[in-house]
C-alpha cells in the first residue's frame, strides 16, 4: 500500500504539458479545501503553480465572523481565484503569500503582516479510503458529472463535513469540476489574523457556500488537486473588471 505524505506530495508539482489538452481552463496544485473556527472565521489556501491561463499562483481566504469574504493572492485577480469567485467576495488583495513546511505534517501558511496560520495534518479512515479511491480513478471519469454529483453526495457526510460538492457553478457564473487525488484531515491549528487569535477549529453555526461551492466543517487538506472550468460564463476580462473593483491596496 502506497504511503503519501503531504509535503512530498504537495511539493511534487506538475507541469503545464501534464494539464489536460481540451478548450477547458486547468489548475494544478495543493490546496487546503477549507478550515473553519468555532469563532466564524474561516481560511481556505490554494496553491496552484500551474495554470493554463496565467501565471501560477497562491491565495489564501479568509471569511470574517460577520460573513465577510477576502481573498488574498500574489498574482492579479483575472490570474487567481477572483476570476471565478470575486462576484461573491466583498475584498480582493494582491499580495505575497507564503508556505513554509517545517515537517511532513505540518506547515506555516503566512500573508504578511495580515495572516499566521499553523497545521497540523494526519490521515482518518476515511482520508485514507477516499485517498486510496481517487488516486485510481481515470480522467474520463472525473469529467463525468453523474459520477461527480454522486461523489460529492457521498464524500461530505463521510468525513464529517458537512454538505460537499466537486462539480456544480461558481459566484462569476462558470461550471467547475474539481479533482481532489489526495485528501487529510486539519488535525490542530491555530491562526491570527490581523492580530486577532481566531479561536479552536471548529464547524460554523451555519456552513456557508459560495454559489455551488459549499465550505467543508472540518479542516480538510488536498493534494495532486486539479480545477477544471468546462465553461466559462464571463470572459476574462470581465473577471478581470468585477475583482478589480473590489480590489483593496
Amino acid at each position: 500500500m502506497n504511503t503519501y505524505q503531504p509535503q512530498s506530495s504537495a511539493q511534487a508539482t506538475p507541469t503545464l504539458a501534464e494539464l489536460p489538452e481540451d478548450a477547458a481552463e486547468h489548475f494544478a496544485g495543493y490546496a487546503v479545501l477549507g478550515l473553519p473556527f468555532s469563532s466564524g472565521h474561516y481560511l481556505a489556501f490554494r496553491d496552484f503553480p500551474v495554470s493554463s491561463v496565467g501565471p501560477g499562483y497562491r491565495s489564501v481566504w479568509h471569511r470574517t465572523p460577520g460573513g465577510e469574504w477576502t481573498i488574498y493572492a500574489n498574482a492579479a485577480p483575472e490570474f487567481s481565484c477572483a476570476r471565478y469567485f470575486g462576484a461573491a467576495v466583498q475584498h480582493t488583495v494582491e499580495t505575497d503569500v507564503d508556505i513554509h513546511w517545517s515537517g511532513p505534517f505540518t506547515a506555516v501558511i503566512t500573508v504578511p503582516g495580515l495572516v499566521d496560520w499553523r497545521l497540523q495534518l494526519g490521515t482518518s479512515a476515511a482520508t485514507s479510503m477516499l485517498t486510496a479511491m481517487a488516486v485510481r480513478m481515470p480522467e474520463t471519469l472525473w469529467r463525468n458529472e453523474l459520477v461527480l454529483r454522486a461523489t460529492g453526495a457521498f464524500v461530505g457526510p463521510l468525513l464529517n463535513a458537512g454538505r460537499m460538492k466537486v462539480s456544480g457553478v461558481v459566484p462569476n457564473g462558470q461550471t467547475f469540476q474539481a479533482q481532489p487525488r489526495q485528501l487529510w484531515a486539519v488535525t490542530d491549528s491555530q491562526a491570527a489574523i490581523l492580530g486577532e487569535d481566531a479561536g479552536k477549529p471548529g464547524p460554523l453555526e451555519v456552513q456557508d457556500h459560495l454559489a455551488d461551492f459549499w465550505l467543508p466543517q472540518r479542516g480538510l487538506f488536498g493534494a495532486r488537486v486539479g480545477v477544471r472550468f468546462p465553461s466559462t460564463a464571463h470572459p476574462s476580462e470581465n473577471a478581470s473588471v468585477r475583482a478589480g473593483k473590489k480590489q483593496t491596496a
